[in-house]
């Protein structure tokens, strides 16, 4: 798998575009910080806007209730001749580090879609990026208004978050079907700190300690992994689907920026087609 820019670039693009970065494009087309990020993700390959949602589509709220809770959608469509989305980047042009996750697909996932919960610094263009395995990019994008969600204190107490901290659930919203596409939710406790919030009692800023890496499989084979940082929300929740052709067990392995790692799994019986 090919090297995707972490948080040490991300960061350093901000340093590089100051305060400017935060003045888009009325249309967010063309803002400092995407031309950066773009070329950083996929090179000099040309990227296509996708407006209508043909390959990409983006589903975010257009006002948060909540900027450290923003609830992100990425729906993707096959294309003709069994091309298909392999990879998709979330982008948060305005957050402290523009980079909020990569996530790979195999075709054991059936579909490359991801539903998250992301914070927001201030308000922003997020994009999604696809990546299509005929080597083409396509992006949608949305604005969104919200502003604080990296920077807000916890919405737990820390000493609950840190005895929690690793713990995984996965949820299935159907009985999965041999060969069919099914929904899973995993839900991964974990405190998932910025770095940026100060504690309200110490005043203090609370030290960055998040989920940086997750990886699924399935019967031993990979089905999703991602790449991801402090964007994504505390408790990080991730919706993907899986394909299961056999009986096996579905597992998850995260790995965080302090290098600690953690899995969990469950069995699968798939039922037959039409039983």
């Amino acid at each position: 798998m090919k090297s995707v820019p972490g948080l040490a670039g991300a960061l350093a693009i901000c340093l590089m575009l100051g305060a400017t970065g935060a003045r888009a494009a009325d249309d967010g087309s063309d803002t400092p910080i995407w031309g950066k990020v773009k070329t950083l993700l996929v090179g000099e390959r040309e990227v296509i806007e996708d407006t209508a949602g043909s390959v990409v589509e983006l589903e975010t709220p257009v006002r948060a209730e909540d900027a450290a809770v923003v609830p992100i959608a990425v729906h993707t469509r096959q294309l003709p001749g069994g091309v298909h989305v392999t990879r998709v980047h979330l982008v948060i042009d305005e957050n402290p580090s523009p980079i909020g996750g990569t996530f790979a697909f195999t075709p054991l996932a059936g579909r490359a879609d991801i539903e998250t919960r992301v914070r927001i610094e201030a308000y922003s263009w997020v994009r999604a990026l696809a990546e299509t395995s005929d080597g083409k990019v396509y992006v949608a994008r949305r604005y969104v208004k919200a502003s604080g969600g990296c920077s807000a204190p916890a919405g737990k107490d820390m000493e609950e978050a840190l005895a929690r901290l690793g713990r995984m659930k996965f949820r299935l919203d159907e009985a999965p079907v041999v060969g069919q596409s099914s929904v899973v939710q995993l839900m991964i406790s974990h405190p998932n700190t910025s770095g940026l919030a100060m504690d309200q009692v110490t005043r203090l800023y609370v030290p960055p300690h998040f989920v940086r890496r997750v990886e699924v499989s399935y019967a031993g084979e990979p089905v999703m992994t991602a790449d991801v940082d402090f964007s994504i929300s505390e408790n990080p929740n991730f919706r993907f689907y899986f394909v299961p052709r056999k009986e096996g067990e579905l597992k998850a392995v995260i790995v965080d920026s302090k290098d600690l790692r953690f899995e969990s799994s469950i069995a699968i019986k798939p039922a037959l087609r039409g039983s």
